[in-house]
């Protein structure tokens, strides 16, 4: 059997592979992934600025939930998100690199709730954001995969 650490990665590495939305067009970087834990990062790119010149919100959220989405998924189980919520607090400007770091907070049976934190590369708090997690059928890995 496969150690949950190792398999994290697995699943990390496999989501990330498929992930159109972060991986090509965010061009995020997934760092790390953990069980119950995963890190990613982006950087501010001009295309991502709104009309008052600094990121979009909507893109903050999205490196948020992708954070989530590995955090989530990283004992091989499918799940997807089921609410999630967000406080932005410091401006994000063009070249910024920001990092997410989302961590599991509760499991019980088939619901989570995870924290993501994004910091900018002066270790600033730029958002935080709750996600609640539901499991559905499936795994990301096929269970011969995952011993």
């Amino acid at each position: 059997m496969m150690e949950a650490r190792q398999l994290a990665q697995k699943v990390g590495a496999a989501l990330f592979a498929g992930d159109r939305a972060s991986k090509d067009f965010m061009r995020m970087e997934l760092l790390s992934c953990e069980p119950g834990r995963a890190v990613m990062r982006m950087q501010v790119r001009q295309e991502m600025l709104n009309g008052h010149r600094i990121c979009h919100g909507g893109f903050i959220f999205t490196l948020a939930d992708s954070t989530f989405a590995f955090a989530c998924n990283s004992r091989n189980v499918s799940t997807v998100a089921s609410g999630a919520s967000i406080e932005f607090l410091k401006p994000a400007h063009e070249g910024d690199v920001l990092t997410c770091e989302g961590v599991e907070q509760m499991l019980q049976g088939r619901h989570g709730v995870y924290d993501m934190k994004v910091t900018n590369q002066s270790g600033e708090t730029v958002a935080m954001f709750r996600g609640k997690s539901a499991q559905i059928k499936g795994s990301v890995l096929p269970q011969g995969e995952a011993q």
